[in-house]
């Protein structure tokens, strides 16, 4: 639904909002997830999760094709590698974290915040430098 909507609307908006605003909805859904002891609750997180992550991959694309536009081939393999990391590292986080816990699942889901923090932290960096001023010479 999430795709399917960018996909309809999309070219209207500003991927780097829509990539914020998915980032703050994945933070609310992981702490929906890990924090409400109401299971409803917890699979309604899920639901948010999916869809405010449904953009992420495709947006990212989109906003390295625009910044980099001569990144070619191998900026592409490039991103396709850190995806498929991120991928499996990121549940393998909350799997450790969750053994760690006793097998707490909702423990690592909590740890899980740390990946919509992380990125929106780096939107942060990459609207700033964006916003430079050019360096004179």
């Amino acid at each position: 639904i999430g795709r399917m909507t960018h996909g309809a609307k999309g070219s209207r908006w500003d991927i780097r909002k829509v990539i914020t605003l998915s980032a703050l909805l994945c933070l609310v859904s992981y702490l929906m997830i890990s924090l409400v002891p109401n299971p409803v609750v917890n699979l309604i997180g899920c639901a948010i999760c999916g869809f405010s992550i449904a953009i992420m991959w495709p947006g990212t694309l989109s906003i390295a094709a625009k910044t980099l536009p001569r990144g070619g081939t191998a900026m592409f393999a490039i991103l396709a590698l850190g995806g498929d990391l991120g991928c499996s590292f990121g549940p393998s986080v909350v799997g450790w974290v969750s053994d760690a816990a006793g097998g707490a699942l909702k423990t690592g889901m909590l740890a899980a915040v740390a990946f919509p923090v992380v990125l929106l932290v780096l939107l942060t960096v990459l609207k700033k430098k964006k916003t430079a001023a050019p360096a004179e010479e």
